[in-house]
């Protein structure tokens, strides 16, 4: 488009959001630090300029819609990605021994919905000896921390009017079960208590707290928390990305509920996949000998 064609369709796009904001023109000139006299400037016909660039992402935000559809790039009005940032927090230190945090937004969420996919296993179904093994590498005060802080989300959930969803995939639950991946050097003892442990808690809490099992081989999903309306926590390990913009919310609670749409393993279904895990355990002898373990005969012999 030539330069006055835009600048007569970002009028009248402006006009549009104008009218549509509830404001006068004072009123909205003043919401984004202009004067009067300069909107009018811009409103008028006669009119051959665009404003500056800070002033058109002022408008846009007031507007809540995107830049490139109030200057006629995008037919979109969609916020684009220059308003996000007003969304959106970087907070460092997530893995920080006393990260006050969680439990800060879990309390504002109070009465809400919280929707959780988590790294491994959902915290509050963890014990003591699985908490300690994964944290054992970052020093003395992490493990105590962490404990502490799955000891506050299960007593939270035991609330009445607490709302818990969680979603992950089988295989995670599978490849713990087997001693797999990260868990390859948890002992089976351990492995098993988890497991008694999960099954314990899912039949105790249900059904205000719900574990959803979907195929990883069809389905990816980044660890987040999702706080009701008012967050969205995304965990990258240092770090989280803090949403509090209603899109990204909403974008990311969409999401959320096509990894459950996506369930293969529902939760009440969850206590027969976790007997049915422990059932397939070793037994622990049999375990030690595949391990390099030598066996009573082989004992014998060599002795």
């Amino acid at each position: 488009m030539h330069r006055n064609e835009v600048v007569a369709l970002f009028r009248g796009r402006l006009n549009e959001v104008i009218e549509k904001s509830g404001l006068s023109r004072s009123a909205f000139a003043a919401a984004i630090g202009l004067d009067r006299s300069t909107l009018s400037q811009l409103l008028s016909p006669d009119n051959e300029r665009l404003p500056r660039a800070e002033t058109v992402i002022a408008m846009a935000r007031q507007a809540a819609v995107s830049t490139d559809w109030l200057l006629g790039v995008s037919q979109d009005r969609r916020l684009g990605a220059e308003l996000v940032s007003a969304a959106m927090e970087i907070e460092p230190g997530a893995g920080a021994p006393r990260d006050a945090r969680l439990a800060r937004w879990h309390k504002e969420a109070e009465g809400y919905k919280i929707r959780y996919v988590p790294t491994t296993l959902p915290d509050l179904l963890k014990t003591e000896d699985v908490i300690r093994y994964e944290y054992r590498d970052y020093g003395t005060l992490v493990p105590d921390a962490r404990l502490e802080q799955a000891e506050a989300r299960l007593a939270y959930s035991r609330l009445p009017e607490t709302d818990m969803e969680v979603c992950s995939t089988y295989q995670s639950l599978e490849s713990f079960a087997k001693g797999e991946g990260i868990w390859r050097n948890l002992p089976l003892p351990l492995r098993r208590a988890q497991l008694q442990h999960i099954r314990k808690l899912c039949d105790e809490l249900y059904p205000t707290f719900r574990w959803f099992l979907f195929d990883g081989l069809q389905r990816y999903a980044a660890p987040v928390t999702i706080f009701g309306p008012r967050r969205a926590a995304l965990y990258i390990g240092n770090m989280y990305f803090v949403f509090t913009g209603t899109e990204q919310i909403r974008a990311l609670t969409r999401y959320f509920d096509d990894l459950i749409r996506a369930a293969v393993v529902q939760p009440p279904d969850i206590i027969d996949l976790v007997d049915g895990l422990i059932m397939r355990l070793p037994a622990e002898k049999t375990a030690e000998r595949a391990l390099g373990a030598p066996s009573p005969k082989e004992g014998a012999q060599k002795t």
